[in-house]
Formats: structure tokens, C-alpha cells, sequence
């Protein structure tokens, strides 16, 4: 691996949250026994790069997944996350995984998913009448239209009715205030009748 190589997979995992350090393997050897980890000193053979970070592994192991693959240079020996030793082929699968996000927006939609089937359960009663209800009422006005439109008919006629009428009573008020005239005058006449007689 040249360093052109080199800082291409640094600058990748950086944008991770990642550093990579290339140690000598007796060093390595000694602090991974040092902090407890498992013997693995048949697997750190050749040179060897440790990858650190404190971000989610799937994406940095995706990152050297994709590098080995196109450069065919290095090569995955093995992955400690959380003093587990993965190999190889469990760091590839840890590649192969969703990031941290998508993993977690999965896990609510799962987590809410029999929530909402419980609220749709529950409501489905209560929704079905309403559709029952809303049906019955959508065939219930097509028969009472036709009788709307009758007594709407048979309204104006009453209305005309009354402006006959109007004429009639007038004539009727004013007949009797006629009557009700002439006889005063017919009073004031007598008087002056009975002064002459």
C-alpha cells in the first residue's frame, strides 16, 4: 500500500469519525493483552493498520469493505467492537448493515407498528357505522326530492292568494270610513234645519 493509498483511506474515514494508525504488531499484541482482549496474535501477521473510532462501525466498516474491494490491497484480519473479536466475515457483514439512523428509524416503525394496528382496530367499529350511516343518508334524500319540490310549488300560490285579497280589504276599510263621513254631515245639517224651523 503506497501513501497515495494511504491518505485516500484516511481522508474516507475521517469523514466518519474514524483515524487509522499503522502500528507493529508486538505493540499491538501487548496492549490488546494489556486491556483484556483475547489472544489473536496468529491473525496480526504483515503490516498491520488499526482503524479507531467512537462513531457507529457499520459505516467505517463499509468504508474499508469498499477499499479493499477496489484497490485490492489491503485485506480485513480482524475487528474488536466493545472487546468482541469479529472476523473477517462478521466485519463484512457489519458492512453490509444499514447506518445507525436508518437502523433506528426501523426499529420504531416496528415498535409503533402494533400501537397504530390497535388504534385501527379499535376505531374500525365506529368508521364502519359512520360509512353505514353516511350510505343510508346518501339514499335517503333521492325519495323525499321529488315531495320537496310539491310543497314548494303550492307556496306561491298562497302568496298570490293574499295580494287579492290586500285590494278587497282596502275597499273594505274604506267603505265603512265613508259611511262613517256622510253621517256627521247629515247631523250638521239637521241643526241648522231645526234653527230655520
Amino acid at each position: 500500500m503506497n501513501v497515495n493509498h494511504f491518505a485516500d483511506l484516511r481522508n474516507r474515514l475521517a469523514a466518519s469519525g474514524a483515524e487509522m494508525h499503522v502500528v507493529k504488531n508486538s505493540f499491538l499484541k501487548r496492549a490488546m493483552t494489556d486491556s483484556g482482549l483475547p489472544d489473536v496474535a496468529d491473525k496480526l501477521t504483515g503490516q498491520t493498520a488499526v482503524v479507531t473510532g467512537e462513531k457507529d462501525a457499520a459505516p467505517i466498516a463499509k468504508i474499508l469493505k469498499v477499499f479493499a474491494a477496489e484497490f485490492k490491497i489491503a485485506a480485513l484480519k480482524i475487528g474488536v467492537i466493545d472487546k468482541a473479536i469479529l472476523s473477517t466475515s462478521e466485519v463484512e457483514a457489519l458492512a453490509e448493515l444499514p447506518s445507525r439512523e436508518v437502523l433506528l428509524s426501523q426499529l420504531l416503525g416496528v415498535l409503533m407498528a402494533a400501537p397504530t394496528k390497535l388504534v385501527r382496530l379499535l376505531n374500525e367499529p365506529a368508521a364502519s357505522l359512520a360509512r353505514v350511516i353516511k350510505a343510508r343518508g346518501d339514499k335517503m334524500p333521492a325519495a323525499p326530492a321529488p315531495e320537496a319540490k310539491a310543497p314548494e310549488a303550492a307556496a306561491p300560490a298562497p302568496a298570490e292568494e293574499p295580494k287579492e285579497e290586500a285590494p278587497k280589504a282596502e275597499a273594505e276599510a274604506e267603505a265603512p270610513a265613508a259611511e262613517a263621513a256622510p253621517a256627521p254631515a247629515a247631523e250638521e245639517t239637521k241643526p241648522e234645519g231645526g234653527d230655520a224651523a
